[in-house]
């Protein structure tokens, strides 16, 4: 394939995702986007001189974001005032009721 080729199909695809809807372009450019990321990660792991290091670097990456969702739900679970208890929400629930008249003439 040579150069004019390929700016072909750029110039075409690019025309094609303009004359789409904002949600299908987006959708457009996701898809697009991970294919060549997809791409071009395989490349880096089974082609390329840095393969250990793109594994090293994504095997990190992927246990520090584990890890790190993990320590967001322990800090909100140990800053979250704890619930009433459900015997002081019946005494609130039957003092309301207790407190509103009923309506005559109904």
């Amino acid at each position: 394939m040579d150069c004019d080729m390929v700016n072909a199909y750029i110039v075409a695809l690019l025309v094609f995702i303009l004359g789409l809807p904002r949600d299908q372009q987006l959708g457009v450019i996701l898809l697009v986007g991970c294919i060549a990321g997809i791409i071009i990660y395989g490349w880096l792991v089974f082609f390329s001189q840095w393969a250990l290091l793109v594994l090293q670097i994504t095997a990190f990456a992927g246990v520090a974001a584990i890890l790190g969702v993990l320590a967001w739900i322990g800090y909100t679970l140990a800053t979250t005032p704890p619930p009433k208890p459900l015997e002081e929400i019946e005494k609130e629930l039957q003092q309301e009721t207790s407190s509103v008249k009923p309506e005559e003439g109904r």
